[in-house]
């Protein structure tokens, strides 16, 4: 199972997904909620689990832009839904993915920036969040090393209108997780507002470090009020706790990927996080990882035939 290999650097090839093979009817388990749904249309009202993809080797052989067999059929079950008709579909995530109940809306341009590689919105970063937390960490220790942050509370956006009650949001999720005195991370995709750029901000409350992944260049020097809110969240949070604030909070610029087109952000956001936790790193480093110094085409697709396989074992559509 793909959880089996965290810690070490493991690829996941499309030809180890099995599109046709079957899942059963109901969940074995259920956290908090579970993976409940409210649907807006006659679609299955089962749930089954996500399923654990295989470890493999390094090597990802999908083609580059080519669609994959489980897109191929998602797509044909989308076009033969009512969501090509304007439907969409309200799906109640666990509330361990975001420390609190929470719940998203699919609808037709969202399935189409996944199937277009085009540039992607909240709906399909949560959803992507959501297939990590149920994958990779629910029922395991890795819960209490890495956390993820809606970025539909914390935004650029948001923050223009009212960056206390953002800063309060953030702290609440902060409060959230019961322990914070061992290193563990929090990771916020952040976007500069009104569809624009998506950036990974990544907080290690522990140690006060802030470690921020851009897929273009520069850094949060870009985007002021968001460095200062969460700073003074942080700042919150630990005044809160009791906890000793030993030293400033530390910014650090990590050299990760770089995309070379204008809609890749929150496709590369998604690999970021995916790939620090497959490899249980808390520490990442300023030269990023080794293992992975660029993401080509494929990378990205990888992704994207996990989502496809997911939200057809979740009966989504």
């Amino acid at each position: 199972m793909i959880r089996d290999a965290v810690g070490s650097f493991v690829g996941w090839p499309s030809d180890l997904i099995f599109p046709d093979a079957e899942t059963p009817t109901r969940p074995t388990h259920k956290v908090g909620k579970g993976i409940s749904r409210r649907i807006e249309s006659v679609a299955s009202q089962k749930e089954v689990p996500g399923r654990k993809l295989k470890s493999a080797a390094k090597d990802i052989p999908t083609t580059s832009g080519t669609k994959s067999q489980i897109m191929m059929r998602l797509e044909k079950m989308v076009d033969e839904s009512d969501i090509m008709h304007g439907a969409i579909r309200s799906i109640d995530f666990d509330e361990g993915v975001f420390g609190a109940a929470h719940f998203e809306i699919i609808a037709k341009e969202d399935m189409q920036q996944l199937f277009e590689h085009d540039e992607l919105g909240i709906a399909v970063i949560h959803t992507y969040i959501w297939y990590m937390y149920v994958t990779l960490l629910r029922g395991t220790e890795l819960c209490n090393r890495f956390n993820f942050i809606a970025a539909s509370r914390i935004n650029a956006t948001l923050i223009t209108k009212n960056p206390t009650s953002v800063k309060n949001d953030l702290v609440d999720r902060f409060m959230a997780v019961g322990d914070n005195t061992t290193p563990s991370l929090y990771f916020l995709p952040f976007n500069s507002g009104n569809g624009g750029h998506w950036v990974l901000v990544t907080m290690d409350l522990s140690r006060l470090i802030v470690y921020y992944l851009d897929s273009l260049s520069g850094d949060w020097s870009k985007y002021p009020s968001m460095k200062k809110t969460v700073d003074a969240a942080i700042i919150k949070f630990r005044s809160k706790k009791n906890y000793r604030n030993r030293k400033d909070i530390t910014w650090v610029r990590v050299q990760c990927p770089q995309q070379n087109n204008s809609v890749d952000c929150g496709f590369f956001v998604l690999r970021f996080m995916r790939d620090i936790i497959a490899l249980n790193r808390i520490d990442i480093p300023k030269m990023y990882f080794e293992e992975y110094k660029s993401y080509s085409r494929a990378h990205l697709d990888e992704m994207k035939d996990e989502l496809c396989q997911f939200i057809v074992d979740q009966r989504i559509i």
